[in-house]
């Protein structure tokens, strides 16, 4: 059953309607691109299509993508008069099990197309389980989801959901104000963003020297999230406090960490390129570290486990890692490990164990840039480069092939401090470089380009796309 909904409460009558009948929602992102959108409709062929008109009269032009629909039901007025025609509800649920397929969710595409990745009920069960304990949700708070997915938590948690006033495909050009103002107004408790959203929301509500006192907590994620944003922003929620989950589509929740934490113990080590502390697992998640491997893994036996503090690969295993993807089954062999009847993940991420169990995250396996003196990760790098006056954040880059690759930076200044000028970015390049510390991993950077506008992914408007980015530059520096 495929979803073009806009978020609010239809899409949340429609997603629990479709649970009722144990028919899967297949539910893409907006924003990902017709070309990306159009392929994954074809892959997934619903049988179904639910839609707003405009969503519907694409579904005609664009046949061959959508050629596997029987029924297609407008979204609108006609809608309505469907619902209120049924009558009584019945509460009669139809029967499903914990590994019948629930629905279809799409992850972000940010170093690759998207894929879609299958959901069984149980997964379901246990990450409303695993959110509400790790976070302490109560029953009858407010939430403000600033990614549409996320407000179909709120009816099993017993939340009310205020839907915000902003482009769920262009998250990063939402109006700050708009978003204080539905908190203030409706006494939002509980919200969700990417590090870019509450960046501008934090910075309006310093400006305006306004506060948010409903707000109990405030979760970030979607890409590393700079102590600096925590610093700032817990200003703003005198009686909330900030956490930072990490996961990923395919596994959701992972870890978990407090801004409160990451201010007191881990902060300063991530500034000096240990990487970023992204918490302890979860209860019921395991977390392994292997050696990197860009080959599949059928077994666990085939993947050599690391030590404490040895960077390598994130794998993980527990009730919300998901086992396939849909209709690809070669990215479901590269991305799950099989092992002792439990499906372990891939998370396509990097990082390492503490002794004290927390991981800490240092960039993803794609990003990594080989070089003959050995790997760099991007965000051990990147950490030097981001404290620095004027830059907004930095992108480690590769120039040429692996495993020969010239390690490269690109900034994306503040605007305040943008040029065109190539006098002084290559004065500004000379200066950065030769502050590097000697002790620094970031001292191996042999050249710094500048960008003014990095591009980074659809869905939090706040993952760099380092690969794309890389392609923009000559590739060596003769």
């Amino acid at each position: 059953m495929q979803l073009a909904v806009k978020p609010g409460l239809e899409l949340v009558l429609i997603i629990f309607a479709l649970f009722k009948l144990a028919a899967v929602p297949v539910v893409i992102d907006p924003g990902m691109g017709r070309k990306n959108f159009l392929t994954s409709v074809k892959r997934t062929g619903p049988e179904f299509f639910i839609g707003i008109p405009v969503a519907i009269w694409s579904s005609h032009l664009f046949r061959a993508s959508f050629k596997e629909v029987r029924i297609r039901i407008k979204v609108g007025s006609n809608f309505e008069k469907l619902i209120s025609r049924q009558g009584p509800i019945s509460p009669i649920l139809e029967e499903t099990q914990e590994d019948d397929v629930a629905a279809i969710l799409f992850t972000s595409g940010s170093t690759g197309p998207p894929k879609g990745v299958v959901y069984e009920h149980g997964m379901f069960d246990a990450q409303v389980r695993l959110i509400g304990e790790a976070y302490g949700i109560e029953r009858a708070e407010v939430d403000l989801p600033m990614l549409p997915i996320f407000a179909l938590f709120n009816p099993a948690f017993g939340m009310t959901t205020v839907v915000p006033e902003m482009n769920p495909s262009r998250p990063a050009t939402v109006d700050p104000r708009k978003i204080v103002q539905a908190i203030l107004k409706n006494s939002v408790t509980n919200s969700f963003g990417s590090p870019a959203l509450w960046k501008k929301i934090s910075n309006y509500c310093i400006q305006e020297s306004l506060q948010l006192p409903s707000i109990r907590r405030v979760l970030i994620a979607g890409a590393p999230v700079p102590p600096e944003l925590i610093k700032s922003f817990s200003q703003v929620i005198p009686n909330g406090e900030i956490h930072t989950p990490y996961g990923a589509t395919e596994s959701l929740p992972v870890c978990t960490i407090s801004g409160s934490r990451i201010l007191a113990e881990t902060h300063s080590k991530t500034n000096k390129g240990a990487g970023s502390c992204v918490g302890n697992p979860v209860p019921e998640v395991e977390i392994k570290i292997i050696e990197i491997c860009d080959e599949p893994i059928p077994e666990i036996s085939g993947a050599k486990v690391l030590l404490v503090g040895e960077v390598g690969e994130i794998i993980v295993k527990g009730p919300v890692v998901t086992k396939a993807y849909d209709q690809l089954e070669a990215a479901t062999r590269m991305a799950k490990i099989k092992g002792g009847g439990s499906i372990w993940h891939r998370l396509g991420d990097v990082g390492y164990l503490d002794a004290d169990g927390s991981l800490w995250f240092c960039g993803r396996v794609a990003e990594r840039v080989q070089t003959s003196d050995g790997v760099l990760f991007t965000d051990p790098v990147e950490a030097y480069f981001n404290q620095q006056s004027g830059v907004a954040r930095s992108a480690l880059i590769g120039l040429g092939d692996p495993p020969e690759q010239i390690p490269a930076i690109v900034i994306e200044p503040e605007p305040e401090s943008w040029s065109d000028d190539y006098l002084d970015n290559k004065n500004w390049e000379g200066e950065l470089l030769a502050k590097i510390p000697g002790d620094s991993v970031a001292k191996r950077i042999q050249k710094i380009f500048f960008y003014k506008d990095f591009p980074v992914d659809v869905r939090h408007n706040a993952k760099i796309d380092r690969l794309a980015l890389g392609k923009k530059y000559p590739q060596d520096i003769d």
